[in-house]
């Protein structure tokens, strides 16, 4: 399963610095506007530390982690839904991605330039909010033109989309998010999952402080029922680097884990384990999938051909101290075709 989280913010708000921490890849780091044109994609591990702690136990050859997409796409400036800046080319590689990390830059400084001539995160966010907004817009209102002719002719599913096209119009008119709206109403992402809204992707935002963040900022962020990490950012690419020992010797914490661990979250993703002698692995499907696909992560067959699955958690695998004693004590479950996978299931699949 790939699955990607984009990386966006305003120009020189530390994207790629970011990127660089997190992938240990070297990118074009400047300190101008639009450095970065094409994105850059990079695979990150997923920190998880169950997966140690059960190769431990089997002695497992080969351990191999989950990991998450994460992309570099360059700044977005105001008026970027009109194409400045490159607009709509930026906007089309966020239209690519599954989630949003929203860089929002809160430390001072005037070595590194600021688009807007001056720090104001508040301004930032709402920059890009209303540049995702107004773009959405004109996908909506483009698309109800053509769907009003279907709708008129009493198509019924042409009707359920106008229904939702109009209500989408009326928030993003308003500058009022439609995450929330999509999240209550399901049914309603079936009708728009073609159009690729920007606005309908799950938003987290990265705040690049050195200080302490203004209480305005968090309440907005808590308004808008966002997560929201922060961190300095420079100083977790230089934990990625060859000052690392002595950053750590300083106390200083690293923050990247958690990052990956909410755009893991933010993906609505869990992790399963399959663990023995030869490798222990962690395998990623989305939050409510049974056991038939997490067969299916794992080879096509066993979907295919499943029969049934023994799954135990990994704390109580970990408790007992292996299958053999899971057995003894018989906490070792057989689940069918409508068992929902937990996250942290330890399983092994029964296929024909």
């Amino acid at each position: 399963m790939s699955l990607s989280i984009g990386i966006v913010g305003l120009p020189n708000v530390g994207k790629s610095t970011l990127f660089s921490a997190l992938t240990k890849k070297d990118v074009e780091i400047a300190n101008y506007p639009f450095a970065t044109i094409d994105p850059n994609v990079g695979m990150v591990e997923v920190p998880d530390e169950r997966l140690e702690k059960l190769a431990s136990l089997f002695s497992s050859k080969k351990i191999i982690p989950t990991v998450v997409e994460f992309v570099d796409i360059a700044g977005l400036v105001k008026g970027a839904n009109k194409g400045e800046g490159l607009g709509n080319q930026f906007l089309a590689s966020i239209r690519e991605v599954d989630a949003i990390c929203q860089v929002v830059r809160v430390f001072e400084g005037t070595e590194i330039i600021h688009v807007e001539d001056n720090i104001d995160p508040m301004r930032d966010i709402d920059i890009i909010a209303t540049e995702l907004s107004l773009k959405d817009l004109e996908t909506v209102e483009k698309r109800l033109l053509s769907v009003e002719k279907e709708a008129r002719a009493q198509k019924k599913e042409a009707i359920l989309e106008r229904d939702v096209l109009l209500k989408l119009q009326e928030l993003l008119s308003q500058g009022a998010p439609i995450f929330p709206f999509i999240q209550e109403n399901p049914e309603s992402a079936m009708h728009i999952h073609h159009l690729q809204l920007l606005c309908a992707k799950p938003m987290l935002y990265l705040l690049n402080t050195i200080g302490d963040v203004p209480p305005a900022i968090i309440s907005k962020l808590k308004e808008l029922g966002a997560p929201f990490v922060m961190m300095n950012i420079k100083e977790e690419a230089e934990l990625a680097g060859p000052l690392k020992d002595e950053l750590l010797e300083l106390g200083v914490v690293p923050q990247l884990p958690e990052l990956i661990k909410k755009s893991y979250e933010l993906l609505n993703l869990i992790t399963f384990f399959t663990t023995g002698e030869d490798e222990t692995r962690a395998w990623t499907i989305h939050r409510g999938d049974k056991a038939p696909d997490a067969g299916g992560a794992i080879h096509s067959d066993f979907k295919e051909k499943f029969i049934r699955a023994q799954v135990i958690t990994t704390e109580k695998l970990l408790e007992v101290g292996g299958y053999t004693q899971a057995t003894a004590k018989g906490v070792l479950r057989m689940e069918g075709k409508d068992y929902v996978m937990q996250d942290g299931d330890v399983v092994e699949i029964k296929h024909g």
